[in-house]
């Protein structure tokens, strides 16, 4: 690994930059704009949106005024919790095509395996039907990846009945202090690329001993820190912010390794991140 823009290769042979650049919880408007034009200034060619949060129109302008090359970038978007059936998924595609303003997406993900709104009323054929909706897309060349977010193994093993593709990626919360071992050896074992989400935790982790000592040895920031740990461990981090001056520091992670010490204490940290998903709420 060495640049923002080297990659890893998906289960269909399509290649994925190694880091992404998230937009969670980035506002609509101006700031989102400023904040992918900063990215793709920083050397960044993976973008995160998602239709959720609201700011594809925004992400899709920054990207045509950047004036970087579509065909150098990889664009994610992920579904509306409210559009799982195969014709609402199917007419959501095409407005996010439209919102980012590309005619293909790179990647497009099921946000969540059941959402509470069809908790009820036969979540596991509406999953199916939306996963077949994205496999008509993907077929169609209207998206060249596709894969999921936030499902455990017994929402593959939904899919796994009626699907002809298999996910290619599955986006999840991995950061130091929350990491699902077995989740993350299921997704391997099945040859799915795991994106991390949140992959630095909340503020606690900021202020926590251990890691400003880790940071501190390396000469780099906590941030940098566990990037760089999600890197070495083989995940994809999708690192979000709005400041100039944090998105720029967040892509330098290449010029430093994590010694194998270093690796092993991280790993052994619990407790440092605020929150931990629940399965059991209602997302899941």
């Amino acid at each position: 690994m060495k640049s923002l823009i080297d990659t890893y290769t998906l289960n269909n042979g399509i290649k994925i930059p190694i880091v992404g650049f998230g937009t969670w919880q980035t506002p609509d408007g101006a700031i989102a704009k400023v904040a992918v034009k900063s990215a793709l200034s920083s050397g960044y060619r993976h973008i995160d949106t998602a239709e959720m949060y609201g700011n594809e129109k925004s992400i899709g302008a920054a990207i045509k005024e950047s004036g970087v090359s579509r065909n150098s970038l990889f664009i994610t978007s992920k579904l509306s919790n409210s559009a799982h059936s195969y014709e609402k998924a199917t007419a959501a595609i095409e407005k996010s095509l439209s919102d980012l303003q590309v005619s293909t997406l790179d990647l497009f993900l099921i946000h969540w395996p059941n959402p509470k709104m069809f908790r009820d009323t036969d979540w596991e054929k509406h999953l199916q039907d939306t996963w077949r909706a994205l496999e008509d897309a993907y077929n169609a060349g209207k998206l060249k990846a596709i894969g999921v977010s936030n499902f455990r193994e017994h929402h593959f093993n939904i899919l796994k009945e009626t699907q002809t593709i298999k996910p290619m990626i599955n986006q999840i919360r991995i950061c130091p202090g929350d990491n699902n071992e077995e989740l993350i050896n299921y997704c391997r074992n099945e040859d799915i690329l795991l994106e991390a989400y949140s992959p630095l935790g909340t503020g606690k982790i900021f202020t926590d001993k251990t890691m400003n000592e880790i940071a501190e040895k390396n000469n780099k920031t906590v941030a940098q820190v566990c990037l760089r740990w999600s890197l070495q461990h083989g995940f994809l981090p999708l690192p979000k912010s709005i400041h100039e001056d944090r998105i720029e520091e967040n892509s330098h992670l290449f010029d430093f390794e994590l010694s194998e010490s270093d690796m092993d204490t991280i790993d052994s940290l619990e407790g440092i991140v605020g929150y931990v998903v629940d399965p059991d709420k209602a997302e899941f």
